[in-house]
C-alpha cells in the first residue's frame, strides 16, 4: 500500500467527520446522526456513492440550512472530502465508510429527508443488475429510510442505466411525483443542483454526454 493511502487512512482516523470501522460512533449513529454526529435538528441529506465528496461538500457549501452525508467504501476516496469540509470550516458535513447494501445498519426509519444517487456504476451485464444502485433490491432498502414526502434524486451520464431505472420506477406502485429528463442542462430541473460538477461529471460533459436526471418519492 503507497505511502499516500496510509497517510489518507490515519488522517480518516482521526478526523471526527469521518464515520468508519474501528469508532465507537460507527455502532452508535443509527437513528442518531442529528443528535450526535452534528449536534442539531437540520434536516439530513445523504449522498450515495460520494467519491471524492464534491457534491456532497458541495451542497453543504449552499446549504448551510442542512447536514450532508456522503457515502462510500474507500477511505482514500472519502479522505478528500472530509479535509476539504474540515479546511472550509464546514460543520454540517460528514462522511460514512461502508458498503451501500448496508445503510440500513447505520440509518434509522425515516432518518433521511433527501438522497442523491449520483453517477453510480453503471453494471451493465445482465448478471450485475442486482448490483445497480437503482435496483428493486436497493430501492426496497432506500423506501424505510427515506422520509414520505422526502425526495430521491439520480443522476447519470448512461443511457443503458438511466432507461432501465425510468422503465423499473413507472413500473412500481410505490413510486410517486416522478420526474425525469435526457438533457439536464436544458432543462428546468438544472438548478436543482446548483450548477456543483462532480470530476466525473465534468469529464463526461466535456465529451458530448447528456446528462440523465431524474427524481421521486416514494408513495406510502
Amino acid at each position: 500500500m503507497g505511502r499516500n493511502k496510509l497517510a489518507r487512512f490515519k488522517a480518516n482516523d482521526e478526523n471526527r467527520n469521518v464515520v468508519q470501522e474501528g469508532k465507537a460512533i460507527f455502532e452508535q449513529i443509527k437513528g442518531q446522526w442529528k443528535a450526535v454526529q452534528f449536534q442539531n435538528e437540520k434536516p439530513l441529506v445523504v449522498e450515495l456513492a460520494c467519491g471524492r465528496g464534491e457534491f456532497t461538500v458541495g451542497l453543504a457549501r449552499v446549504h448551510p440550512e442542512n447536514n450532508f452525508v456522503g457515502v462510500d467504501i474507500k477511505g482514500a476516496r472519502i479522505w478528500k472530502g472530509s479535509t476539504v469540509a474540515i479546511a472550509e470550516g464546514l460543520e454540517n458535513v460528514a462522511f460514512l465508510r461502508t458498503q451501500i447494501e448496508h445503510l440500513d445498519r447505520y440509518f434509522g426509519a425515516e432518518e433521511i429527508n433527501e438522497l442523491w444517487i449520483t453517477f453510480p456504476d453503471p453494471r451493465p451485464r445482465d448478471g450485475d443488475e442486482k448490483k445497480r444502485l437503482t435496483s428493486p433490491r436497493f430501492l426496497e432498502l432506500y423506501k424505510p429510510l427515506v422520509q414520505a414526502e422526502g425526495w430521491v434524486h439520480f443522476k447519470t451520464d448512461n443511457t443503458g442505466l438511466f432507461d432501465y431505472t425510468l422503465e423499473l420506477l413507472q413500473s412500481r406502485e410505490d413510486i410517486r411525483d416522478l420526474v425525469y429528463t435526457k438533457d439536464f442542462y436544458t432543462s428546468e430541473y438544472k438548478d436543482d443542483h446548483h450548477g456543483i460538477k462532480t470530476r466525473y461529471e465534468a469529464m463526461f460533459s466535456a465529451k458530448g454526454e447528456k446528462i440523465k436526471y431524474m427524481k421521486f418519492r416514494f408513495a406510502r
